[in-house]
């Protein structure tokens, strides 16, 4: 027991300091939010668009429209691009309000705003939140668990993944809404006493993800049930759920912290 209180005391403190201090270091190649230089877009090219996977980029003549919501965060475009027009940066800020706001290229990202006061004083220092995997693959998942980590340490900010959805202000959705998982989805949103919140994590939960085509799913949890918070990736850096939680209760402006 001594050896075990005297090695922690050596390792110090683990949890991060961010939002008070620097963001953890990414690393090379995260890819983040991407970066269109209008400029150097060719006219009438549409070597992007033919390899998304997804269908999330657009052409038009307004210039190259990406969908973050349906967007894998693959290099395909990237790639595919002969004049390097098209960049995935290493900003981890990614979380939107409305499905409309995470179409980026001729408009910026419409970064996510707090909930309106009310919600607000009820949620901003106590949420707690149910997690319901509607079919997803495990890796939202698990970037949501290792936020419960010394590392991370969500509960330092007041919120809490918990087990019951009549102990809990919200769901935090991952997967794109099988039809296997519907009903359940609907029984947990409805035993969440209200006021209540739903955040829809990671690309499947936003519009399908890779399986936007499948029959058997229902293209995400705004299918399903009122979505307050989009948050892409596929899956999502633990910092950029982070962020997007933390932007939504008001605990960070949309450019820093508060």
């Amino acid at each position: 027991m001594i050896k075990t209180i005297l090695e922690r005391i050596r390792q110090g403190h683990r949890t991060m300091t961010w939002p008070d201090g620097p963001a953890p270091a990414l690393p090379a190649r995260f890819r983040g939010l991407p970066t269109i230089e209008a400029g150097r877009c060719p006219s009438g090219c549409q070597e992007c668009a033919a390899v998304c996977p997804t269908g999330a980029i657009q052409t038009t003549a307004a210039g190259v429209e990406v969908d973050l919501g349906a967007c894998l965060f693959c290099p395909e475009c990237e790639r595919a691009c002969p004049e390097g027009a098209i960049r995935f940066s290493h900003d981890y800020r990614l979380a939107s309000r409305t499905r409309e706001g995470l179409r980026v290229g001729v408009h910026p990202l419409a970064l996510a705003g707090a909930l309106d006061e009310k919600l607000k004083r009820l949620f901003g220092r106590s949420l707690k939140l149910r997690q319901v995997s509607a079919g997803g693959c495990n890796a939202c998942e698990a970037d949501i668990n290792v936020l419960g980590t010394v590392g991370w340490d969500l509960g330092r900010f007041g919120i809490q993944i918990v087990a019951s959805p009549r102990h809990a202000d919200g769901l935090i959705v991952t997967g794109p809404v099988t039809e296997n998982m519907r009903l359940a989805l609907e029984k947990t949103y409805a035993a969440v006493p209200a006021p209540k919140i739903v955040i829809a994590t990671g690309a499947c939960a936003i519009s399908g993800g890779p399986f936007f085509e499948c029959t058997e799913q229902h293209g995400g949890a705004a299918s399903t049930v009122p979505v307050d918070l989009f948050i892409p990736g596929c899956p999502p850096h633990p910092i950029t759920i982070l962020d997007g939680l933390l932007r939504l209760i008001g605990r960070l402006e949309t450019e820093g912290r508060l």
